[in-house]
């Protein structure tokens, strides 16, 4: 294994069907998208961590996306760690790369810095949201958190409200190579049976937590044999494996699945993105009367605003904003 090939792996999600399985999938490695996102903020290991998983699975999910649409997860609770958000842009044109930020939000009073990360998200929800553009009707589906990570309530959310049994095998964390500094690298596998017409449900209601659906519950016959067969091999994936550098996704893919005859399609590279801007900042606020921008403005006589997602610092005339705006830009 070269540095080059490791390298032409890193930050990019490649896409793969088991032909013998009925069974699709993707694989996916972030280097520099993850350090990029994690760098923007001073998080305590335990958001670090939850970002991070989060990062990941807006990979493998955003992959499946058409050109130009926007991808957002999220996952709100009523413990310490209160949001964490991520947003995938599909490219604009093929052969581009996809834009990945995410951010997250925390009561750090409340919050234990090393502690579990995942019970510190409290009750509340996770939420895949898919923004079209212009024209359209955004799609939204919500469910309850539930399992003991992010990657569970993924699975839970395409059992329950897709109909699709999915499954993600996830590793993230600080590693470091020859030479070089400590930095961030995720690795993980996508799992998922392909969409059928008329989804088999068994039963009223289901048996995961509070009732959700799980993957058993809507297999049958020959699809959750597949299903089955298919999980048990990921089963035997090293954390070493996923996040790389030494094995090539292709050469993971050919050892997990060589039975299940894996094909392989074209890769989708991922960079760090954030597309916010002035004029953004202007769109927001133009719906806040004069008195309201007055509220907002500071002492020094501007108006601040600042991103969330890559921490870019914005200020502002308040005569040049809200509906009111007596001043052009």
């Amino acid at each position: 294994m070269t540095l080059g090939s490791q390298i032409a792996w890193d930050d990019t999600v490649l896409p793969f069907q088991l032909d013998r399985s009925d069974v699709r999938g993707r694989v996916a490695r972030l280097d520099g998208v993850l350090e990029k996102v994690l760098s923007q903020h001073d998080y305590p290991p335990a958001i670090e961590a939850l970002v991070a998983e989060m990062a990941l699975l807006t990979a493998l999910i955003g992959q499946t996306i058409k050109l130009r649409w926007k991808l957002s997860l999220q996952v709100r609770g009523d413990g310490p760690a209160r949001l964490i958000a991520t947003d995938y842009y599909g490219p604009s044109k093929e052969g581009e790369p996809a834009q990945i930020r995410a951010y997250a939000s925390y009561d750090a009073d409340r919050l234990d810095p090393t502690g579990d990360a995942f019970p510190q998200i409290g009750k509340g929800y996770f939420a895949i949201l898919i923004d079209q553009g212009d024209g359209m009707t955004p799609y939204q589906g919500i469910t309850p958190i539930a399992g003991g990570s992010l990657r569970t309530c993924a699975e839970t959310y395409f059992a329950q409200s897709e109909q699709l049994p999915t499954r993600f095998a996830l590793s993230f964390g600080r590693s470091t190579l020859a030479g070089e500094a400590e930095r961030w690298r995720a690795g993980g596998v996508m799992l998922q049976t392909m969409p059928k017409a008329s989804p088999f449900a068994k039963g009223e209601g289901g048996s995961g937590e509070g009732g959700l659906m799980l993957p058993e519950d809507i297999l049958d016959g020959d699809d959750e044999e597949n299903w089955n067969r298919a999980n048990i091999l990921l089963d035997t994936v090293d954390d070493i494996e996923l996040i790389g550098p030494q094995v090539q996704p292709t050469d993971l893919l050919v050892r997990l699945f060589h039975e299940e005859t894996p094909r392989v399609f074209d890769p989708q590279p991922v960079q760090f993105g954030c597309t916010c801007s002035s004029e953004r900042v202007r769109q927001s606020l133009s719906i806040y009367s004069k008195k309201d921008i007055a509220y907002m403005t500071t002492e020094d006589g501007i108006v601040t605003a600042d991103c969330q997602f890559c921490g870019a610092h914005y200020e502002f005339e308040p005569e040049t904003l809200g509906f009111q705006a007596t001043k052009e830009p």
